[in-house]
């Protein structure tokens, strides 16, 4: 090789390197995404920001319940939906890592040795030893592409972890305050029951009596029979909701329980001027708008097809017929290479490949912008409920209270004779839907503060 072509493939090589700034790919953009001023359910709130790096911390402490922060910290080590998603997140970041290994040059070092001979010929030996590498430069942004692409799809990954492990918590909290609210329908229809037996006692003594006829005891065994089969309902959904707890802190159902506990059914207030910030901590915002970005990454790498590969490899090594030779100057050997390809007609698929990237692109903004209006409306939802429950538990238990006193008068009014047994039916009836529509409201309370928890990426802080 002479010098001057020598000099002109180096100053080709230096040029493709110095190009490597050029990108084929759009600069990214956050979407835009329809923000109101503030929640409707909540006035005074501030406009929603990006925070989901923030801390979420353990919120479910907020219930004051020992068991259900036992229970809850163990999802993060026992859910398998939670350890298929680490596993996921892990994958990503390999891919990351592999994607950046492309920026770099690839060296090989190769060795060889031979030996041939035969009967009308000599022993002879050849050996080589040599280091080389090859090297595709960035020149059109491709491979920085990839890298971004794949860095954009390791976040997605960890907001779907982020995800998974918020979804699992709220599932554990929730079927915890299931089976707290069937305690205390069971210790609700135990008392009931209790009264049924005594009043249905002195049914029968009035019969004997014949006092009251047997259609009265037969009411009366009615009343109790039907009590006495909710007590089983509520005992068998219990056990759907203990098995499901067991499940999801990753334990087998047959080997866990839980026992029997005073509900205290305590629903964390919700602070005044809770910033709307929180909102964009939920998890699947993150992770669409992570994706919008891998997407937007594509464009570049199908764009980058438009444009030549060029390649870049070198070699250096010796050779000869002994050992001792691979260590001497005069039998070095080397290469210098530059490559260059480029496509010239490929019927369009070229255009169709980056059509196909900017639709997808599309795709995942507009799933982005789906997933904050439903961010939205899930935050307008739970603020409803909440405020709604509120106000419809103090009226269940103005209910509850009510029909409580109606039961006992109208049972003190049959044992006088004043009224017929079927009076005594209805009121009991009603009082204990009354109690049990109390318990039942209660239980929504603390379903619906956990799921606005989740709809706002996690818990809060007063002040924050």
């Amino acid at each position: 090789m002479t010098a001057i072509p020598f000099i002109r493939l180096h100053a080709i090589a230096v040029a493709a390197i110095l190009l490597g700034g050029c990108a084929a790919g759009p600069a990214y953009q956050r979407p835009s995404t329809p923000e109101p001023a503030a929640f409707k359910e909540a006035p005074g709130w501030a406009p929603a920001a990006p925070a989901d790096t923030l801390e979420r911390g353990s919120w479910w402490t907020l219930f004051s319940d020992p068991i259900l922060n036992e229970l809850a910290s163990q999802v993060e080590v026992s859910n398998q939906n939670v350890a298929a998603a680490v596993a996921s997140y892990a994958q990503a970041r390999a891919l990351v890592q592999e994607q950046r290994a492309s920026l770099f040059p690839e060296v090989g070092l190769n060795m060889s040795a031979d030996r041939s001979g035969g009967k009308s010929v000599d022993t002879q030996g050849s050996y080589r030893l040599s280091i080389g590498g090859s090297w595709e430069p960035d020149i059109w942004g491709r491979l920085r592409a990839s890298v971004n692409a794949a860095s954009a799809g390791a976040e997605a990954s960890a907001a779907d972890l982020a995800a998974a492990r918020l979804s699992a918590q709220g599932e554990v909290a929730i079927n915890y305050f299931l089976v707290r609210e069937a305690d205390a329908q069971l210790a609700l229809l135990a008392t009931t029951i209790d009264g049924y037996q005594r009043v249905l006692k002195i049914t029968q003594n009035r019969f004997d009596a014949g006092i009251v006829a047997k259609s009265d005891v037969l009411q009366a065994q009615t009343q109790l029979a039907n009590a006495q089969g909710d007590q089983l309902t509520i005992a068998r959904q219990r056990a759907q909701f203990e098995n499901a707890i067991a499940i999801l802190v990753g334990k087998a159902p047959s080997g866990s329980g839980l026992a029997a506990a005073p509900w205290t059914g305590a629903v964390p207030d919700i602070p005044v001027g809770l910033p709307s910030t929180l909102l964009e901590r939920r998890p699947d915002i993150a992770a669409a708008e992570r994706r919008v970005a891998a997407a937007n990454e594509q464009i570049g790498i199908a764009r980058s097809a438009y444009y030549p590969s060029i390649g870049l490899s070198g070699s250096y090594g010796t050779g000869g017929s002994k050992v001792s030779d691979l260590f001497s100057v005069s039998n070095a050997l080397w290469s210098f290479g530059l490559s260059a390809a480029q496509s010239i007609f490929n019927a369009g698929a070229t255009r169709a490949s980056v059509a196909g990237a900017g639709a997808q692109h599309q795709v995942t903004v507009a799933r982005y912008r789906q997933t904050v209006l439903e961010a939205f409306g899930d935050v307008e939802n739970q603020l409803a409920a909440a405020r709604i429950l509120a106000s419809q538990q103090v009226l269940r238990k103005q209910a509850s209270d009510a029909a409580d006193q109606v039961e006992a008068q109208m049972l003190n009014r049959y044992k006088a004779g004043q009224v017929g047994y079927s009076e005594v039916v209805l009121a009991q009836a009603s009082a204990l839907s009354a109690r049990r529509a109390l318990v039942q409201v209660q239980a929504d309370r603390q379903a619906t503060a956990v799921a606005l928890i989740q709809s706002i990426g996690g818990g809060w802080k007063a002040g924050k």
